[in-house]
């Protein structure tokens, strides 16, 4: 059996969006889909032509089993999600233009996955075909539930000699049961081959700020962060900075091990949907993995594919690497393709 799948773990939400750049008190419909971190990668890796795969927990119901639907329809493998619980998480998204930002208002407390147990999934046979397991920082700070079937899933993929991602992705809002992301989060990225992590991000992690007197904090905080994770050979992460709600400039870095490598900057304006941007980046990055030589052309194309990324409404990146090449290329005009 070929093992050139990559498997995602992760709540998948419904999505209600107002229409346009209306406001919550404006809104007398939403626009609904589904999404989730880990599922965006599935599907932009999908459309990739890279073989993917989601593993979650849905409710037994309509509403599950559309979600379930969705992830098909674009490709991704749903054959080993499991049902039971009582609902899907949902979030609302108003979204913003010009000075006004974007809102995010979550309602996924008692879903169905936060109430995933170690156990319930079969990880060796989910991995039988796997070369490639990613997860997210969002998954552990749901529940402890949660988080122990992420690792569980890790040690399984260490076990079976299978790469391992991780985007660590901290949510301070998130973490509501108990624990700190310092208490839980070492021990999984420990496990992990490669991280995706702003110096925030792993700072929260390693309990605070690295005191040090190198200049370059982000350097800094890998070179402990691979201290004590040395399992992690490469730290990725993407840099934004934000003229408006509807223009952004976003950049990409990775530290080696020993040097830092840094993309240029590209420009997005206008902005239609930024959800899923860093998912988007995630996909671009594992699939140019398997394409491209450098670290550089691999950070280049992830870039190219997270900017795409925010011209497309919804979670995903629907997008081809055919087309996210010219991107990369610097061809950003939008000549018309006929």
């Amino acid at each position: 059996m070929t093992r050139n799948k990559v498997i995602t773990f992760g709540e998948i939400m419904l999505r209600l969006s107002t229409p346009g750049h209306s406001r919550f008190s404006q809104a007398e419909c939403f626009n609904a889909t589904y999404g989730g971190g880990e599922a965006n990668v599935a599907v932009s890796l999908a459309h990739f032509g890279v073989p993917a795969g989601h593993v979650t927990r849905f409710p037994d119901h309509e509403v599950g089993h559309a979600a379930a639907l969705l992830l098909r329809k674009y490709g991704v493998d749903t054959s080993h999600i499991v049902y039971g619980g009582p609902r899907i998480g949902i979030y609302f998204l108003e979204t913003g233009a010009s000075v006004r930002p974007s809102k995010v208002v979550y309602d996924r407390a008692g879903s169905s996955f936060e109430h995933i147990q170690p156990g319930m999934l079969n990880w060796e046979q989910i991995f039988a075909d796997a070369s490639h397991f990613h997860w997210t920082g969002i998954t552990p700070a749901i529940s402890q539930g949660a988080a122990d079937t992420c690792l569980e899933a890790i040690k399984t993929a260490n076990r079976m000699g299978i790469t391992v991602s991780g985007d660590l992705n901290y949510r301070k809002n998130l973490w509501q049961y108990g624990k700190k992301a310092s208490e839980v989060m070492p021990e999984l990225a420990a496990g992990c081959d490669l991280l995706f992590a702003s110096r925030s991000d792993m700072e929260e992690i390693l309990g605070g700020p690295v005191q040090d007197t190198e200049a370059d904090r982000f350097v800094n905080t890998c070179k402990e962060m691979t201290r004590r994770c040395p399992r992690a050979q490469k730290i990725v992460n993407t840099r934004r900075s934000s003229v408006s709600a509807s223009h952004n400039t976003l950049h990409a870095m990775l530290w080696d091990g020993e040097k830092l490598i840094k993309t240029g900057i590209q420009e997005i304006n206008p902005i239609i949907d930024r959800i899923g941007g860093g998912d988007a980046f995630v996909a671009g990055y594992l699939y140019a993995l398997r394409h491209y030589h450098t670290d550089k052309d691999v950070l280049e194309f992830a870039l190219a594919a997270s900017v795409l990324k925010h011209s497309i409404p919804g979670d995903a990146n629907l997008v081809t690497a055919a087309e996210v090449e010219p991107i990369m290329r610097g061809e950003t005009g939008g000549k018309l393709s006929r």
